[in-house]
């Protein structure tokens, strides 16, 4: 009897979570529609912005509210691009991102939380120059429908602050000629799939 009982918590039990696990809906990058960028200020007056060109993200979540939603980007930091040639160039070599060694940037969210409306705070782990910290986001997210191929769309503008030197990007750079404090800013447009 006992083997019975056991038998039949452990087949709801693998039901309820196939059945969990086919809810959860994956939500793709529209990269046509989509920017991940930073503000560093220089000499202490003036603010430079860059960006990634080339990242991908996806969400996966089973709330329509994406109070559950798991988040994992990717991005070449031999992308980044501050148009000005001679400072990317500086930028992926050994002071800075050295693109040779550190050819990646992740981050994989751990909690999404909706404070209100429609923002969150989102924390996760970010990798970069081969350094893993935790960082917190702020996300306004807005949600809607694509009126050409009637797909469920949503809107994100992230913002958040990190210490580069926290990662070793340019440990040996005074903050009188960049600030340790990076703001972080992206916009991103995602596809229900």
């Amino acid at each position: 009897m006992k083997k019975s009982a056991a038998f039949i918590i452990l087949a709801v039990s693998a039901l309820l979570f196939s059945f969990k696990a086919q809810e959860n809906a994956t939500w793709s990058l529209d990269k046509n529609h989509a920017k991940l960028g930073f503000t560093i200020t220089h000499l202490m007056v003036s603010d430079v912005e860059g960006w990634f060109k080339n990242f991908n993200a996806t969400i996966t979540t089973s709330a329509d509210d994406f109070s559950d939603a798991v988040v994992e980007m990717t991005a070449d930091a031999n992308s980044i691009n501050t148009d000005n040639e001679m400072r990317d160039k500086d930028l992926k070599g050994p002071n800075y991102f050295d693109v040779a060694k550190y050819p990646t940037l992740t981050f994989k969210s751990r909690t999404f939380t909706k404070v209100k409306d429609n923002m969150y705070k989102v924390t996760g782990d970010l990798t970069m120059h081969g350094i893993t910290k935790p960082i917190e986001l702020d996300v306004l997210c807005r949600m809607g429908t694509n009126p050409r191929s009637n797909q469920a769309i949503a809107g994100f503008k992230i913002t958040g602050m990190l210490k580069r030197k926290d990662f070793g990007i340019g440990a040996s750079a005074p903050e009188a000629i960049l600030s340790d404090d990076v703001a972080l800013v992206a916009n991103a447009e995602f596809t229900k799939n």
